[in-house]
């Protein structure tokens, strides 16, 4: 670990630690901190910071051309696209294959769209069937707002002041019981915002193994 990391001293009174998607990990201290609270932070904080750049690696796509045999994830599963020229343009799931029907098969720009709506069009459809699922699992009687997008460091978030909830688009790649445990978490912070014993206990009672959840969760798929 300590090979990526960089250490910045600034004139500042707190302490910030980042993970980049690279794997870098930026820490910026006050400026007279000695070395051994800089290796206790580092100690206290190593399960996050694998925890980060697990995600960043599990989140990684190679640069995608579109076309046939390429590899693409949906539910925990793989398919391989196939793509095909068509008057009449449509995505298919089939026999292991992602059947993609264009007009013009070089058209890198509208493959690349038909397909990030196809994903967003199944998440919308997956995520609000588990979120209806999991409000009445813990009896939560609010109206939430709902975000699907794309999202560069995290799986999910919540904002509990404002009801609303964001899930990475990207989670709909991922098997159903990785998804199932993302909603359960923000969900959870609907009621408990910060990351608290309660908070967890809460996690628990609903989801006793949302440890192994998000460990596959946050492995490379392939």
């Amino acid at each position: 670990m300590l090979e990526h990391l960089t250490i910045i001293k600034k004139d500042i009174k707190s302490i910030s630690l980042k993970v980049r998607p690279n794997g870098e990990i930026i820490l910026t201290t006050p400026k007279q901190m000695q070395e051994k609270y800089i290796k206790s932070i580092l100690e206290k904080r190593a399960k996050w910071i694998e925890e980060k750049r697990a995600f960043f690696a599990s989140y990684a796509t190679t640069k995608r051309e579109y076309v046939s045999g390429e590899d693409f994830y949906y539910r925990g599963r793989r398919y391989r696209i196939k793509l095909t020229q068509a008057r009449k343009e449509s995505i298919k799931l089939t026999s292991g294959y992602l059947e993609l029907c264009v007009r013009d098969k070089n058209d890198f720009i509208h493959k690349e769209k038909m397909i990030y709506e196809w994903y967003h069009q199944k998440a919308l459809l997956c995520f609000f069937q588990l979120i209806e699922q999991y409000k009445k699992m813990i009896d939560y009687k609010g109206n939430i707002h709902i975000t699907i997008r794309k999202m560069k460091t995290r799986w999910g978030s919540c904002n509990a002041s404002k009801s609303s909830i964001s899930l990475n688009i990207e989670l709909i790649k991922k098997p159903k019981e990785c998804i199932e445990y993302v909603i359960l978490h923000e969900l959870t912070h609907l009621i408990h915002p910060n990351h608290s014993k309660d908070f967890y206990k809460f996690l628990s009672c609903y989801m006793s193994d949302w440890r192994e959840r998000k460990e596959r969760l946050n492995k490379p798929m392939g």
